[in-house]
């Protein structure tokens, strides 16, 4: 038996869940975010209508990580975004060639060993915290990668866009990107589902389907206080000077990153820093975003920005990042 499904992000614009369900849709895989705790700006609003009107849904969360630990930061980023949430379907990593690109923008060379491990231990924090992981990714990035070894230990959803399906080890088939559906503007990707993800979840007593609640959601770092932003440590960066840029101290942000040797700091993890009082404002620098349309969005120059945040190469700058803008 085979399922109906559809996956869908902030670039499908506001659905009409009503519609799709009524088209025949059995469940849907919504975006929840990406990177370092960056939500899908429609995640909410398509996970509450989802819920609602009952069609069951998974979630996935786009890779941007650098290495092992920041894979389990954006794991805890992901679990924090879906509390509350009935999840019938599996949480899902999403790894591929783009997350290549950010990685090596980030001076880190992805390996199939590192991609692996990036893979395992996104899924592993989702497993240890009671849901139900999984991976997606394309058939190169599998085969150049990851290998079939993680498709037997974790749930695989398989991206080939073709009119017959390969026989590939999945549980969920992405078969297109240009899908055209009711309550959908524009193209959307369709998968059909090949496991009954509701009970075997049901069954295992994963996702908190028995109405149990899951536990506070984790944190990064032990301090509880939300008025940080963060940032992906860059090659050359210093703990000091990264206090400095950001009017805090050393002290600080070795407390609150739980950083026992303040000389030791590795480019491509992420720093949690502690917002400055006043009228300082901050930006999460997006897939596709330039330094000079982010000053044209805030009234100022790419110069200012550069200066302000210690940006040598004004055409060099990283999605998940946090610059501050004034």
């Amino acid at each position: 038996m085979s399922y109906k499904g559809l996956d869908v992000s902030e670039f499908q614009g506001t659905v009409d869940w009503e519609r799709v369900k009524a088209a025949g849709y059995q469940f849907a895989m919504l975006r929840a975010g990406y990177g370092f705790n960056t939500v899908d700006k429609q995640f909410h609003r398509n996970a509450s209508e989802c819920n609602r009107i009952g069609l069951p849904i998974g979630v996935y969360w786009f890779c941007y990580a650098v290495s092992p630990q920041t894979a389990v930061q954006e794991a805890q980023g992901c679990l924090k975004t879906i509390s509350g949430y009935r999840l019938d379907y599996p949480v899902c990593y999403d790894i591929e060639q783009a997350s290549v690109a950010y990685a090596s923008g980030e001076g880190v060379t992805m390996t199939a060993s590192l991609a692996r491990q990036i893979v395992e231990n996104f899924c592993n924090e989702i497993e240890r915290n009671k849901y139900f992981a999984m991976f997606y990714t394309n058939r190169n990035f599998l085969d150049t990668y990851l290998g079939s070894g993680l498709t037997e230990r974790y749930a695989f959803w398989y991206a080939r866009y073709a009119s017959s399906f390969d026989g590939t080890n999945c549980g969920i088939w992405q078969y297109t990107s240009e899908g055209s559906i009711p309550g959908v503007n524009g193209n959307v990707d369709l998968d059909t589902g090949y496991v009954d993800y509701p009970s075997v979840i049901r069954s295992a007593g994963l996702n908190y389907l028995d109405g149990s609640s899951p536990s506070p959601s984790p944190s990064p770092s032990p301090d509880p206080s939300p008025s940080y932003i963060t940032y992906v440590i860059q090659p050359g960066d210093t703990l000091s000077g990264i206090a400095l840029r950001y009017g805090t101290t050393t002290a600080e942000l070795a407390r609150l990153n739980g950083i026992t040797d303040p000389d030791k700091i590795y480019a491509g993890n992420t720093l949690r820093v502690p917002e400055s009082g006043g009228n300082a404002q901050y930006y999460t620098i997006l897939p596709g975003d330039t330094l000079s349309g982010i000053a044209q969005k805030f009234g100022t120059t790419a110069s200012a920005l550069a200066a302000l945040n210690g940006i040598s190469n004004p055409n060099l700058i990283y999605a998940g990042n946090t610059i501050r803008i004034r």
